[in-house]
């Protein structure tokens, strides 16, 4: 997150309002919290472009629990189907939960290449109840360029790169998003959706899993996540001044052209994913050489760079450079890189 935002979420643990009193000790039904609640729906809003007829939500339960509430939601009582676009770890997690439901149907997947290629070409049935991607893969350092317009509704993963760039939201049905790689600390979910697709499964939903029950209460059925929603709230109105989307697409551009120019021009390693389909949020690279492994990973540690170990069902690095990340950090890699191959190539 921007340094800005930490103080003041800082300053509001100890003095939230001027009220002598803790943002976690104040009501959530107080005028402060739902000012708060409000400007960062708007926020939401604002910066997408979120047409009329669409609702916006902060719920709980992290991105993973609205793999079973779609399904719950959406996918029709008697024979019900869904389609999903298979293209990592949490897309497979978000399929497996439909399947409770019912017909769980796989348009194309890109398990056969340990998912560093974003399939393309492929048919959405006409008799399923909604289609579901994933836009960005964390673990495997892909990323979704664009959309096909398959004809039923869609409902897009967006947690890893949701306000990093431009997108149209009325091509969508429905977006969510965990809050913790763009917005703020885990612990509260975005969800933008279509008004006029709820309410048509043909089956009783537990209140607490309807998304008309938290539409109602707007995201206040039961206490909300105030930290989450507070931070997230800082985080967006960071982004709108700091010039919105359009100056955040470019300055993601920028750092990704850094790194993966870097990882193409450099002898000493290569990229794990097909080019066209690389994300500007997560880099992942190998070394040519791994029995370089022990000095390069001492370069970059005595530099100041933390967390760059790939996943293990990939290896290698994975450099992620979510919004707050500035691309002097990112040239800070690129410049242990070339050190590396000045030294070790």
């Amino acid at each position: 997150m921007p340094q800005e935002v930490f103080k003041q979420a800082s300053d509001a643990l100890l003095n939230f309002d001027n009220l002598d009193l803790s943002l976690i000790e104040i009501s959530h039904r107080s005028k402060n919290f739902v000012s708060v609640m409000d400007n960062a729906v708007q926020l939401v809003k604002d910066i997408l472009g979120v047409p009329s007829g669409y609702s916006v939500l902060f719920l709980q339960g992290g991105a993973s629990l609205q793999f079973c509430m779609i399904p719950y939601n959406m996918m029709k009582v008697n024979a019900g189907k869904a389609s999903y676009l298979v293209t990592g770890t949490w897309a497979s997690n978000a399929q497996k939960e439909a399947s409770l439901f019912g017909e769980s149907h796989t348009v194309a997947s890109s398990k056969d290449q340990n998912f560093n290629y974003i399939p393309k070409g492929f048919t959405v049935p006409s008799d399923s109840d909604y289609f579901h991607c994933t836009s960005n893969n964390t673990i495997f350092g892909t990323q979704m360029k664009a959309f096909p317009e398959v004809g039923v509704p869609t409902i897009c993963d967006m947690s890893s790169d949701i306000f990093s760039r431009k997108i149209d939201v009325s091509k969508f049905d429905m977006i969510y998003a965990g809050a913790q790689k763009n917005m703020g600390p885990a612990g509260t979910t975005l969800v933008i959706i279509k008004d006029e697709l709820l309410g048509k499964s043909g089956r009783a939903i537990p209140s607490m899993l309807d998304y008309q029950t938290h539409i109602a209460k707007d995201s206040m059925y039961n206490t909300p996540p105030v930290f989450a929603i507070y931070v997230s709230m800082l985080t967006l109105e960071w982004l709108k001044k700091s010039g919105g989307i359009e100056w955040m697409e470019e300055v993601n551009n920028k750092k990704a052209g850094l790194l993966y120019s870097e990882i193409d021009r450099n002898p000493l390693f290569k990229g794990t994913t097909a080019t066209e389909d690389r994300s500007n949020m997560n880099g992942c690279f190998l070394l040519n050489d791994e029995s370089g492994a022990e000095a390069f990973d001492a370069l970059w540690k005595s530099a100041g760079i933390v967390g760059i170990n790939g996943h293990r069902s990939v290896g290698g690095y994975r450099a992620s450079m979510y919004n707050a990340l500035t691309a002097e950090s990112v040239q800070t890699l690129v410049d242990v890189m070339r050190e590396f191959e000045r030294t070790k190539g």
